[in-house]
């Protein structure tokens, strides 16, 4: 690992439960954009977890540099917190804007912060430390308007989990308290658990492909099929039989969407979906075909 370098940050694997366990902390899953930083007192550099520079997307983290004393590393989330949770959406619409004027006014009146969860490098590459030694030198980092410390618990995975669903947040995560930090790699060390809701939707159509069908899912509102997504099915499910017994339709089966490559059929079977959170537009987030 070197200073100013991008790299790509270690990844989560998913688990559907939360649990307890002294070899585990816990922390809020934070609904924004990875990003790994590279910051001095004289310099930041913002990469994404593919290894773009984003910088200038961001310059209000331009102030996270006066509180950094030394060359450092941190990982973390870049967030837009919106009536005082994070916002995807609100975050999606800043990371596409490329106009200069826009980026400027967005620092200013829809300003994003840096959720730092973890330390890759303090002078020197620091992966080969344990977690907890880690997070030890990432809490010397005082916090600011624009910089804040992920914050965690031990051993209350369940605990934790039961306040993010009242709340309504993202998830939880669970990460093995002596884990070293493995670049460009997926570990089940650091574990994901989403706080997921779930739904019944119609399948208005689909599309073959070499090992998977993808369903295009709507629901219906004022007797009309409007289109909330896409979502994959493996073919060894019972459902795809079905599916392909159903009539291919001339027409779209939405009256919204309309697909050229899709097979539409009338929208009579159906299948549970478990969902983040629903989009500006309506659309399901992260859809997964449940039954």
């Amino acid at each position: 690992m070197k200073f100013g370098i991008s790299f790509k940050p270690m990844l989560l694997e998913e688990v559907d439960t939360p649990f307890n366990s002294n070899l585990y902390l816990y922390e809020l899953k934070y609904d924004g954009q990875r990003a790994i930083i590279h910051v001095s007192p004289n310099i930041i550099k913002i990469f994404s977890r593919n290894g773009i520079n984003i910088t200038y997307l961001y310059p209000e983290l331009q102030n996270i540099k006066k509180i950094i004393k030394r060359k450092m590393i941190l990982d973390g989330e870049i967030v837009l917190f919106y009536q005082g949770k994070p916002n995807f959406t609100k975050l999606q619409e800043r990371s596409h804007t490329k106009n200069i004027h826009k980026i400027n006014y967005y620092a200013q009146n829809m300003p994003v912060c840096f959720m730092g969860f973890d330390c890759l490098y303090d002078e020197l590459d620091i992966t080969n430390k344990t977690l907890l030694e880690r997070k030890k030198i990432l809490n010397k980092i005082k916090d600011t308007d624009y910089f804040f410390k992920v914050n965690f618990i031990m051993k209350e995975g369940k605990k934790l989990f039961a306040k993010v669903k009242k709340i309504g947040l993202e998830g939880i995560v669970a990460k093995r308290i002596d884990s070293l930090y493995i670049i460009n790699s997926r570990s089940d060390n650091w574990l994901k658990i989403k706080n997921l809701k779930d739904g019944t939707f119609y399948i208005g159509g689909y599309l073959n492909k070499q090992h998977m069908i993808c369903l295009y899912l709507g629901e219906f509102r004022n007797n009309l099929l409007y289109f909330v997504g896409k979502v994959m099915l493996g073919k060894k499910q019972g459902l795809y039989k079905k599916i392909l017994k159903e009539k291919i339709r001339k027409t779209t089966s939405f009256c919204d969407y309309e697909d050229l490559e899709c097979n539409y059929i009338n929208p009579v079977l159906t299948c549970e979906i478990s969902y983040l959170e629903r989009t500006k537009s309506n659309k399901l987030r992260h859809p997964i075909f449940r039954k």
